[in-house]
């Protein structure tokens, strides 16, 4: 039995790897059309903070251990450019330009996610760059290794944040702009308007609310170019307003599209052929709250699909629950996480939500070195179900959020969850958790 897999990052990796394990006679055969393969994208920002680190400490496995110890077919610089549904074949090309094709029993389409990038006058000038793929990570540190004094970063989401606090570490001054008014609008605008707050603290320009005209270069300089006349000087531009699915060659197979144009599938993580599966950022989910589909690219979805896949192409049957979209991330001194749904994401899904917003403390009363931490909880008044959670603060906000979103996906009510039975002790926060306080306030509105 063939199993093809289109990519070698997380989803296709994680498939190869456990497929294999399954089945030792199993033909797995991974196209990777980067020389790339098994890292960690998430931890590039931090990287790039580090001078003193190479890109390539990020990689998790190389490829010659897939080749050599798990006895996989990795074939990097390979880049397929058709699927063939009816004579179950993939062609491609090589970075040589050699033509080439794969047969297949099962095929997984584990192409991941691209950066979108603006369609303006001066966004392919050197300078001018975005952060996904591990040789992105390459060339960026380079250029600021080679001597960056001023930055722009368009976009204000995870990526451009976290950049932000990587830039700054490096002695570089950081302007932010983006179009929409609202700092990140997902989040309750007074715990929106403290991040905001920490990020100019550390000494960053925000610009909310510019259109992004044009990027000119001039005297050595870039210069991103905005409504109302703003000008911002750069010797680097980093490009960071979101990424789009991989899934133009599942929908030049004919493969039924979701959310944002991803790869449409089962819980079995199968698309609309039931040969062909997919998994990670260029793939669908079903959110364990709304119960329809969603596209939520994170990292933790990808392994874990890329897992379930490998065990129903040999023989299993793993069907997987969903997404809750739980999400961590940091900026200078602040911890921000999210589980579920926000009130207006709520509202869009047909719940009549209600929501608390309450500060508590990170430790136990009088024990020294705590910190404020807010929480924002949101449940539906015609059933009482939790519906989603958001925390920002100094300490323990990232580990916090995990409960909450173990009780989406037990689709507990507020009610339920105010009586679970959570840790205490001082050096860890107070007796009655930050979670706590927010569902006790909250039940009083539901």
């Amino acid at each position: 039995m063939k199993f093809v897999i289109i990519g070698g990052d997380a989803a296709g990796m994680s498939a190869a790897s456990r497929a294999k394990r399954n089945d030792g006679a199993l033909e797995v055969t991974v196209l990777e059309m980067t020389h790339d393969v098994s890292y960690s994208a998430c931890g590039m920002p931090y990287n790039i903070a580090d001078a003193s680190r190479d890109m390539d400490d990020l990689v998790v496995r190389g490829a010659e251990v897939f080749r050599e110890k798990q006895g996989i077919d990795l074939r990097t610089g390979h880049r397929v450019v058709k699927i063939d549904r009816d004579g179950r074949s993939v062609h491609g090309v090589t970075v040589d330009g050699a033509e080439f094709s794969v047969r297949y029993d099962s095929l997984l389409i584990a192409t991941g996610a691209s950066p979108v990038l603006p369609k303006i006058d001066g966004a392919d000038l050197p300078g001018v760059m975005a952060l996904k793929s591990l040789d992105d990570g390459r060339r960026l540190k380079a250029f600021i290794d080679a001597g960056v004094r001023k930055a722009v970063i368009i976009g204000m989401g995870y990526i451009a944040l976290e950049m932000c606090e990587a830039l700054h570490g490096r002695g570089v001054a950081v302007s932010l702009v983006k179009p929409r008014p609202a700092f990140l609008p997902w989040m309750h605008p007074g715990m929106a308007d403290l991040v905001s707050a920490e990020v100019e603290a550390g000494g960053a320009a925000m610009h909310p609310g510019h259109d992004i005209e044009r990027i000119d270069s001039e005297g050595g300089l870039l210069r991103v170019r905005c409504s109302g006349g703003l000008v911002l000087d750069a010797d680097l531009v980093v490009v960071a307003i979101g990424v789009k699915p991989n899934s133009g060659l599942a929908e030049d197979a004919g493969l039924s599209l979701g959310p944002a144009g991803a790869v449409a599938v089962d819980g079995l993580c199968r698309s609309s052929d039931p040969d062909i599966f997919s998994a990670g950022d260029c793939a669908d989910a079903f959110h364990v709250v709304t119960g329809g589909r969603t596209w939520i690219p994170l990292a933790l979805r990808a392994n874990r699909a890329g897992w379930a896949v490998a065990d129903n192409v040999t023989g299993g049957r793993v069907e997987l629950a969903g997404v809750a979209g739980t999400a961590v991330f940091k900026v200078f001194g602040l911890q921000i996480a999210r589980t579920g749904l926000g009130v207006r994401e709520a509202e869009e899904a047909g719940f009549d939500p209600a929501e608390v917003m309450i500060e508590s403390t990170s430790r136990g009363y009088r024990h020294p070195g705590g910190t404020p931490v807010h929480v924002q909880m949101v449940g539906d008044k015609r059933t009482g179900r939790l519906l989603g959670a958001q925390l920002v603060g100094k300490e323990s906000a990232a580990h916090r959020v995990n409960a909450a979103a173990v009780a989406l996906h037990q689709k507990m009510t507020v009610e339920a969850f105010s009586q679970c039975d959570l840790g205490y002790a001082p050096p860890f926060g107070p007796t009655w958790d930050p979670l706590l306080i927010a569902a006790n306030q909250l039940r009083k509105l539901l």
